[in-house]
């Protein structure tokens, strides 16, 4: 091999694999940018004290994070299967829409899908963890998983209000547990 090769070879060998990177992190932030449901956005941040000030005003978000990493990483867990269940109410409003159904039937099946979802994500969690959010929610709606349809009637005024509000999550309880929620497109009607 000529001295020109060889040199010419170990400028190339890096452009290379420059190029191979860069196509690497254009097709990763593609990916990312079409990602959907569920992400994971950063790993967990360890356990504070609990004589540490919290910075947020919701309760949940405090209770997150003094938790230990096992249990922390269980509530990432079952915040997941709580997005799953988000993804499961898009596809039923698509459904019952294309099938005709109204505003308020849309609402109506939604508020419930949602606090059933709250009843099943809550048998994963501690009954401390339940306490706080059943609290919560006694105090500010009445029931101890969350307003009525009608209530969020009330609050919001139209019943696609409502449907939007239903399929909603917490983004401060979200970013604590170091996930983004993006609902997913909703391909066609499922049969």
């Amino acid at each position: 091999m000529s001295l020109r090769s060889s040199s010419l070879r170990r400028a190339l060998v890096p452009f290379a694999a420059a190029l191979a990177l860069s196509a690497t992190v254009v097709s990763a932030s593609a990916a990312a940018a079409e990602a959907c449901g569920s992400i994971i956005t950063a790993p967990l941040a360890p356990p504070v004290s609990a004589d540490d000030p919290c910075p947020s005003t919701d309760p949940v978000v405090c209770r997150i994070r003094v938790l230990p990493m096992d249990e922390k990483v269980e509530a990432q867990r079952t915040r997941i299967q709580y997005h799953g269940l988000l993804e499961d109410m898009h596809r039923t409003a698509a459904d019952m829409r294309a099938a005709g159904a109204t505003d308020e039937e849309i609402a109506r099946e939604l508020v419930d899908m949602r606090n059933q979802a709250k009843a099943i994500t809550r048998a994963g969690m501690t009954p401390e963890e339940v306490r706080i959010l059943e609290e919560r929610n006694l105090a500010k709606y009445g029931n101890p998983l969350g307003p009525t349809a009608d209530q969020l009637y009330a609050k919001y005024g139209t019943w696609q209000q409502v449907i939007d509000a239903s399929m909603r999550t917490s983004y401060a309880v979200d970013r604590e547990l170091s996930l983004e929620y993006k609902p997913c497109p909703v391909q066609g009607v499922s049969g």
